[in-house]
């Protein structure tokens, strides 16, 4: 059963999805907020675990709402729903950990995909958005995630070189080479030294 809460001050979109989902049988509305203090509360006092919330509210913006419903209920899923296509609206409710990204004119038969894909572990972004950048994005975090050596020997990987050959370049031992491959693979969840070397490969890393 998806359990929802909305953060929407437009009655009459809130007025249209009450009317799009009332005869779903698995989605069951349980809150309606104007602002992001009252979703919070709705959060935490009927802890659903799908919210569809605006971006630009009062007291609390949804960006912040989002930040704060992933940290203290990481299971939640996020959808904004908005009016803003601006890249860094989208980048910035991504790192705060939405799922979904949904432009207020879109048909209401897309919200309720967006709903149900969610809810199901995938992510909805809506069809009018540029995600080129969000991408780019997404490679820039990836690989900080990895330390300056591990970059570093990643791009002498997509470069084909063995550990051996690394090591002499890097002056240290095959073993601290290999070491460091073993931690990029769990870093990066890969399968093994294969697949790290087509990661290395494919990825949009910057290595300059």
């Amino acid at each position: 059963m998806i359990r929802l809460a909305i953060a929407e001050d437009h009655q009459a979109l809130i007025d249209g999805i009450q009317l799009l989902l009332q005869y779903e049988e698995n989605i069951e509305i349980v809150g309606f907020a104007n602002n992001g203090e009252d979703l919070l509360e709705i959060v935490r006092k009927k802890q659903p675990n799908m919210v569809l919330t605006d971006i630009r509210m009062p007291k609390i913006d949804g960006i912040a709402a989002t930040k704060i419903i992933k940290k203290e209920f990481p299971q939640t899923k996020v959808i904004a729903f908005t009016m803003f296509d601006q890249t860094d609206a989208l980048q910035q409710m991504v790192a705060a950990g939405a799922s979904g990204y949904l432009l207020k004119n879109a048909s209401l038969t897309d919200v309720k995909n967006a709903i149900e894909k969610v809810a199901q572990g995938e992510t909805f972004f809506d069809n009018h958005l540029d995600l080129s950048k969000l991408e780019e994005e997404s490679s820039r975090t990836q690989t900080a995630v990895l330390s300056k050596s591990e970059t570093e020997i990643l791009k002498l990987i997509g470069q084909g070189k063995t550990s051996n050959e690394i090591a002499d370049i890097r002056f240290c031992s095959v073993s601290t080479v290999e070491t460091h491959r073993k931690n990029m693979i769990k870093k990066l969840n890969l399968q093994g030294k294969g697949e790290l070397l087509r990661y290395a490969l494919e990825s949009k890393y910057d290595f300059k």
